[in-house]
């Protein structure tokens, strides 16, 4: 079963600094028939104006991560972490008992654009913790593994028994995916025009799958697409 979720229903935040789109309910974006799907919590995509961002703000309990699409962000938190997360770029915080941080465009004329994933982990506290990779030269046409429960592919690791992988296509090329009917998986088209298993889907569009055992996406135009596989 495909359950599609038009870009155009997200909930929006447009300020003089972020504008947003929410996937699910989130700040004041509250529609109760879209909580998020299974573990996955938030989807968020967000362009930040240059020089603006989210001052310092708190976390506790959750899986962060950040996929960088154009632009940058700086990043500090109270683990005594400063860094950049350029475009290509794919960043995991692990908030456990509680992380502090903040979120800045530094560019002086660009806006970043990123999406921003929260993934509730398979039991609270612990550590908080770090990491940061980059998959800006992976393969074309192919998935890439970007974050995990294990690590595998030198991705990123998560504190759940989740699996999140990109894919960026070529106009025309077709990518299938096994599936198991008892897990769920979030489809989210990142870039370009797609169609999954026949049906066109767009830049910011989403889809829940549930009790299928495959999907085939064929790329109508240049494309890049995200899966998140969840128990």
């Amino acid at each position: 079963m495909i359950q599609f979720r038009d870009r155009g229903a997200r909930g929006r935040h447009q300020g003089g600094q972020v504008d947003a789109r929410h996937s699910f309910s989130f700040a004041d974006y509250n529609d109760p028939k879209h909580m998020g799907f299974r573990d996955l919590r938030v989807l968020n995509e967000d362009r930040i104006v240059p020089g603006a961002g989210f001052p310092a703000h708190d976390h506790h309990d959750m899986e962060i991560v950040t996929i960088m699409l154009k632009g940058s962000v700086e990043h500090g938190d109270d683990l005594g972490n400063r860094t950049l997360i350029h475009a290509g770029e794919v960043q995991r915080m692990s908030a456990g008992t509680g992380i502090r941080h903040s979120e800045r465009n530094p560019s002086p004329d660009e806006r970043a654009h990123l999406l921003q994933i929260w993934i509730i982990p398979s039991a609270p506290g612990g550590d908080p913790s770090y990491e940061q990779k980059s998959f800006a030269d992976a393969a074309r046409n192919r998935w890439i593994t970007i974050a995990s429960g294990d690590g595998r592919a030198g991705s990123l690791t998560l504190r759940q028994d989740a699996e999140m992988a990109i894919a960026r296509l070529d106009e025309a090329s077709v990518i299938e995916r096994d599936l198991d009917p008892k897990r769920g998986y979030w489809l989210q088209v990142v870039a370009g025009i797609i169609a999954l298993d026949g049906t066109e889907m767009r830049e910011g569009d989403g889809a829940a799958i549930t009790m299928q055992d495959r999907i085939s996406i064929e790329a109508d135009s240049d494309a890049e697409i995200l899966l998140i596989d969840l128990p």
